[in-house]
């Protein structure tokens, strides 16, 4: 599904990314961790195309995503609050991005309901723009935003972070029925070890822009984590 192939990435002569080879398999749950500065955004915007690798290349579905714009239609995602129109109310939004994405107002009646509990009555109906909402619900909206057209690749960059702990549990819970339902190829990034194990099947550590670990999840693997964190 995604294949990375020797892609470099290098900021004032400093390498800050270094994959000879990664690939995601289809309707695989992926974890990204790592200390700050690991590389992990910079690989995901590779990803993206948000920014191109010095050297190598990125597949989506064996199309070379910064020659082809044909995988963003099957592809969702959420880095930071610049990917929301944060001048718009969340309904604005959503209606905007329902109108390019095809879809019709039962559909997005469907994605109202469907997001009730996640959104817990704190971002719909409150007549404010989303750049007024607090950062979890700003978030929120954006991780929402991600999903609207249930996307085949989702990729989302620390999105427990600014959570509270209620919603950091309904996002846990929704992202892994999106996966057993309809088996959504997820690639999350997360600081928290806790969360990143129970959502996702396999887990890449990246250290220094390279990948020191690349494991599959099983009952230890929070433990090997954590030592591994903890040295």
């Amino acid at each position: 599904m995604i294949r990375v192939n020797k892609i470099s990435k290098v900021y004032n002569g400093v390498t800050v990314l270094n994959i000879p080879s990664l690939h995601i398999k289809q309707g695989e749950s992926f974890g990204l961790v790592g200390n700050n500065g690991a590389g992990k955004t910079t690989l995901f915007r590779c990803i993206l195309d948000l920014i191109r690798p010095n050297t190598g290349e990125v597949f989506s579905t064996q199309m070379d995503v910064s020659k082809s714009m044909d995988w963003k239609t099957y592809t969702g995602s959420y880095l930071d609050e610049g990917f929301v129109i944060d001048f718009l109310t969340p309904e604005e939004y959503f209606q905007f991005l329902a109108s390019i994405s095809g879809l019709s107002s039962g559909d997005l009646e469907e994605f109202y309901a469907s997001f009730e509990e996640f959104f817990n009555g704190e971002i719909l109906g409150k007549k404010k723009f989303i750049r007024d909402l607090s950062s979890g619900n700003q978030k929120k909206v954006g991780i929402a935003a991600a999903l609207i057209a249930k996307p085949d690749v989702l990729i989302l960059d620390e999105p427990f972070n600014s959570l509270d702990p209620t919603t950091q549990i309904r996002l846990k819970n929704l992202l892994k029925d999106l996966q057993q339902k309809y088996k959504t190829t997820m690639l999350i990034s997360s600081h928290d070890l806790n969360h990143v194990t129970e959502v996702c099947e396999r887990i890449v550590v990246l250290h220094k822009g390279e990948i020191a670990h690349d494991i599959q999840t099983k009952m230890d693997t929070l433990k090997v984590l954590e030592e591994y964190f903890a040295v």
